[in-house]
């Protein structure tokens, strides 16, 4: 298996399958184009995964239900997946001890090997009213990964102790030695009148974290306004359960 990252501002991630095993697997919708020797299969299963418990936690992660496996059948292949925004594609290595945490939107795709759960570290109920950003999956096995971050890609090392506070939407990804909590950003007038949000994630050392400058919702916020009027409609799918039943609906469209 080999893998190239091509472009600058809308790269795409081509991965040449050249042996009988190699094999990929993504999320359902990712896929941009590939060689007609490439057999795709669909299903809730991946390596490990689960079962079809395995295929709930990662919608409750912000993933779907579905995922699809590549691979290439009666000659070498190649297949590709594009970003959707601006951004980068970072990828990782993940073995056992060295998991990520990654936002919901950020996986692209991995080897077979590789499983995607939810990372709950704090209450149910901060995830909830924390909105998406707070939605995180978890990245586990062995293999490689490749994520899709938003906008410019900011990695900083955190020292043992050190703590980051981020807003939700600008973490990327981040080390699962990292600790992450969900603090209230300090100030009454802050929370009502900052514009900020109320929450903050709180990262603290040791590792390393990747930062995003263009959170989806923040780029969606923004292009709301050029929007026909009826398109305007207030969003329902927020937070943990609402990903969770947003996610479900999206894939038995």
């Amino acid at each position: 298996m080999q893998s190239r990252i091509v472009g600058t501002t809308m790269p795409v991630l081509e991965i040449a399958l050249n042996d009988p095993n190699d094999a990929l697997i993504s999320e359902a919708g990712e896929l941009s184009w590939m060689t007609q020797t490439i057999q795709m299969t669909t299903h809730t299963q991946l390596a490990g995964g689960g079962g079809f418990f395995g295929a709930i936690k990662r919608v409750a992660g912000g993933g779907t239900l579905f995922m699809t496996e590549y691979r290439a059948v009666g000659g070498p292949g190649e297949v590709a997946f594009a970003t959707k925004v601006p951004g980068h594609i970072l990828p990782i290595e993940i073995s056992a001890g060295h998991e990520y945490m990654v936002h919901r939107h950020g996986f692209l795709c991995a080897t077979p090997n590789i499983q995607l759960g939810v990372a709950f570290q704090q209450s149910l109920g901060a995830g909830i009213f924390g909105g998406d950003g707070f939605l995180l999956q978890r990245l586990s096995g062995y293999g490689t990964a490749w994520l899709e971050l938003s906008g410019e890609l900011i990695v900083k090392d955190l020292r043992p102790g050190e703590t980051l506070r981020v807003h939700p939407g600008h973490v990327g990804a981040f080390q699962s030695s990292v600790s992450f909590q969900i603090t209230t950003v300090p100030g009454i007038k802050n929370m009502i009148f900052g514009g900020d949000g109320i929450f903050l994630a709180a990262l603290t050392g040791p590792g390393r974290i990747w930062l995003q400058t263009l959170p989806l919702a923040r780029l969606a916020h923004e292009l709301q306004e050029y929007m026909p009027a009826e398109a305007r409609r207030e969003r329902v799918e927020g937070g943990v359960v609402g990903g969770v039943i947003g996610s479900l609906l999206n894939n038995m469209r």
